[in-house]
Parts: C-alpha cells; sequence; structure tokens
C-alpha cells in the first residue's frame, strides 16, 4: 500500500470520528499575572463539524491519487 493512500485512510477515520463522536482539545491561557504569581485557565474547546467533513474530503483524494498507477 503506498504511503498516500496510508494518510488518506487515517484522515477519513479522523473525518468520521469527529462527525460521529465529536472532538475536542483543551487550550490553557494566562488569565492574570502578577508578579511571580501566574493564574491560567483550560478551556476546552471542540472541533468544528467542517474540519470533519474537508478531513474525509482530503482523504478521499489521497487514497484515489494513491491508488492510480504511474503511466
Amino acid at each position: 500500500m503506498r504511503p498516500m493512500s496510508i494518510a488518506g485512510i487515517i484522515l477519513i477515520l479522523f473525518g468520521g470520528f469527529v462527525l460521529l463522536r465529536g472532538g475536542s482539545f483543551t487550550t490553557r491561557r494566562d488569565v492574570r499575572k502578577i508578579g511571580d504569581v501566574k493564574v491560567t485557565a483550560d478551556e476546552k474547546q471542540a472541533i468544528p463539524g467542517w474540519a470533519g467533513v474537508l478531513s474525509i474530503v482530503a482523504g478521499v483524494a489521497l487514497v484515489v491519487a494513491g491508488s492510480k498507477k504511474r503511466a
């Protein structure tokens, strides 16, 4: 199997996971800094659905491009 096809399959799986289960990530930001004391806050942010769709489209394109034989 070609590397492009493998990368495409991984993107398709990631996109499907985001669309079906929803994905999120946590970011940390500084809220206040007074002298040496720093107060931080963790924010949970969702991965938008359009990113999953875009990942699936890009994955399909990579699988198709990886499956074509060279002339």
